[in-house]
């Protein structure tokens, strides 16, 4: 019996192999088109890698030349670390102050008795208050312990509560503020007061001091040259005319009481034209004397006074520093400036800070300004809403530090008003003065140009593999990986034939090797002068170095070291500065590099329209690739049913012959 044959299935014809055989001439073109859209792909990617370093590179530069640029940033070093530090801001001059800490600002920590530590806390609505601060709850009675966490739980960076373990059984509890200055007092108010007096947190504040400070008009003296006949009192404050001053002792008694202070407020205030006195006498006029029509003139005053002659006015004098302590050997000792816009400038002059005391001035040397002063008050330092803590592990107190010779207090540890943006840390007391600098962050610079060099060779290095065909140029990228340098094969001269790209790489050049004075007296205008050129580490004597004619840069970092150190200015103009004075950065290397690779990198520029352009083509192609798929599709399932039918003619006519043979030989058979 004879194998059965299914067209199309079994292939007894090798037709097959046939279809197969045609098809793949039909499918050149195919492959080409393949080929191209691959190639298109490809172009399209290299573009975007270019693209993905010149952003990068055009965003370092930027940095080097906006209003953040590293090289205006400050560090500050202190002599005593321990005691003070300081934070400049950006702003801040390059300078050397002395500061000396007399006291840290604190808050109020006040300690109980001794307590049983099984002692329970009564039920009632406890309230705290700090400043204007007021932390409130409801406690439904419970342990000392529990009671701890549920002030905490509320306390809002405000008030916080601790327990310390005295002995086995007994316990003592701490209230303390967490808001420091003298200003911002910890008062214990409802059930949180009664509960402080019961356990021996606080006390009834005694009577107030009988010898309380006074300003009397029939006590004060002239402060020096200042008179003091001029100042006028009010029932609540004093009032300084222009060049007027006085001085007011301070008893024995009262600076004999160490927990007091005396506290006041002052501002100063400009004078209305019409009170400012003016430099000469003003006389009367001689008059005259009218009868009808008849008119007599006085005689003019014969005062005997010389001829006015016209004087021109005075620069106006201006001085902020006007309240002193003098003390028993004669010397003065400056507070506070006042604020200069007017406003009151506090002062709490503690007794304890100045064992000698005599006397408190008052100056006014300003020639267009009166000084206002508040009635000054004595107060207990450690009374807070009428009651003294009894075991006081703290008491609140101000900041205390002297600068230029000024004694200066602040509520905080944190002081970011006394040097011109500068915030010193106080943290504890100094022996001595310590020595702030304030000095340019060299290391932040260093690292930015570090940073520039690396992300500018590297786009260099993309360049060179894309517009040549040498193969060393990627054998000299020790920095790439195997996987990077064989992917870096792949787009070796891929654009050799792309000028822009050729002439962006010229330009580039040309920036960094050009000069670039910022002022006529600059000493540094070119890159070479910091230790970064092409032949950097070398000293320019290397000879002809392949490498070295690719455009990339090195860095002699002693070079680059001293240079930050004693030129920063320069070098920050070099990489951007204003050039015609309307406080916008126009030039510079950074400025230069910026606006180059902007016309690469902007929407519309010139990578822009390349991958355009190439994702029009992609286009065009994909849907050329997918016409021809059909095409072949076709073509292949019209070879099939061709051959399918021939098969099928050529299985007839087999199984006709097999039957002409077999009837033949069956009568032949029968004979």
């Amino acid at each position: 019996m004879a194998d059965i044959s299914i067209p199309g299935v079994t292939d007894k014809y090798k037709t097959n192999d046939l279809i197969k055989n045609l098809m793949e001439t039909e499918r050149v073109p195919l492959k080409q088109e393949q080929n191209r859209l691959e190639s298109y792909k490809t172009e399209q990617n290299a573009w975007r890698n270019v693209n993905a370093h010149m952003r990068s590179l055009r965003e370092t530069v930027r940095s080097l030349y906006s209003f953040d640029n590293p090289f205006n940033s400050k560090l500050a070093s202190s002599t005593d670390e321990y005691a003070v530090t300081a934070e400049p801001k950006r702003d801040a001059a390059l300078e050397s102050f002395k500061i000396e800490v007399l006291e840290t600002a604190k808050a109020d920590r006040f300690l109980s008795a001794e307590l049983d530590s099984k002692m329970q806390v009564p039920a009632g609505t406890y309230e705290y208050t700090v400043n204007e601060k007021t932390i409130s709850f409801n406690w439904k009675g419970g342990k000392l312990s529990d009671f701890a966490a549920a002030l905490n739980r509320r306390s809002a960076n405000t008030v916080k509560a601790s327990l310390i373990g005295i002995t086995k059984n007994t316990q003592a509890l701490l209230i303390e503020s967490l808001i420091t200055g003298s200003e911002n007092r910890l008062v214990f108010s409802k059930a949180a007061k009664d509960f402080a007096l019961q356990t021996g947190m606080i006390g009834k504040a005694p009577a107030a001091a009988h010898n309380s400070f006074t300003i009397k008009r029939t006590e004060i003296q002239n402060a020096g040259t200042l008179n003091s006949k001029t100042v006028q009192f009010a029932p609540d404050a004093l009032t300084l005319p222009p060049r007027s001053g006085f001085e007011s002792a301070i008893s024995s008694k009262i600076a004999a009481e160490k927990g007091n202070s005396i506290r006041f407020t002052v501002r100063a205030v400009d004078l209305p034209a019409e009170e400012i006195l003016p430099d000469g006498p003003d006389l009367p006029g001689p008059g005259i004397v009218q009868f009808k029509d008849i008119t007599l003139s006085n005689e003019n005053l014969d005062t005997k006074l010389p001829e006015k002659t016209e004087v021109l006015p005075a620069e106006p004098i201006e001085d902020y520093t006007a309240v002193f302590i003098k003390t028993k050997a004669g010397g003065e000792i400056p507070l506070t400036a006042l604020k200069q816009n007017g406003e009151n400038t506090a002062y709490a002059v503690n007794i304890s800070d100045y064992p000698d005391i005599q006397s408190l001035v008052i100056k006014n040397n300003n020639t267009h300004k009166k000084i206002i002063m508040s009635t000054p008050q004595t107060v207990n330092n450690s009374a807070a809403g009428g009651y003294i803590p009894l075991n006081p592990a703290e008491t609140a107190s101000d900041a205390k530090i002297k600068y230029q010779g000024i004694t200066i207090s602040r509520p905080t540890n944190e002081i970011e008003d006394v040097v011109p943006n500068v915030k010193l840390n106080i943290h504890a007391k100094t022996e001595k003065p310590a020595t702030i600098t304030i000095a340019p962050d060299t290391e932040a610079a260093k690292e930015s140009l570090i940073t520039f060099v690396g992300k500018y060779n590297r786009l260099v290095a993309e360049m060179n593999i894309l517009t040549q065909t040498k193969p060393e140029i990627i054998t000299e990228l020790e920095y790439l990986s195997t996987e990077e340098a064989k992917e870096a094969e792949e787009r070796l001269g891929m654009l050799q034939t792309e000028f822009t790209l050729i002439n962006g790489k010229r330009s580039l050049q040309t920036i960094m090797a050009n000069r670039h004075p910022s002022t006529d007296d600059a000493e540094i205008t070119m890159l070479s002068q910091i230790g970064i050129s092409s032949s950097a580490t070398t000293g320019g004597f290397a000879g002809i170095a392949p490498s070295r004619l690719r455009g990339y840069l090195e860095i002699d970092e002693k070079k680059l070291d001293a240079a930050l150190q004693s030129n920063m200015q320069d070098i920050k103009n070099l990489f951007g500065y204003d050039s015609d004075g309307d406080l916008l950065v126009d030039s510079g290397i950074a400025f230069l590099l910026d606006k180059d690779l902007q016309s690469f990198t902007q929407i519309g520029g010139i990578i822009a329209s390349k991958t355009s352009l190439l994702n029009t083509r992609i286009g065009s192609s994909e849907r050329n690739i997918e016409s021809l798929e059909k095409k072949l599709k076709q073509k292949e399932q019209d070879l099939k049913r061709k051959y399918g039918q021939m098969e099928a003619v050529l299985n007839s006519l087999e199984k006709q012959s097999d039957s002409i043979t077999n009837f033949t030989d069956s009568q032949n058979s029968s004979r």
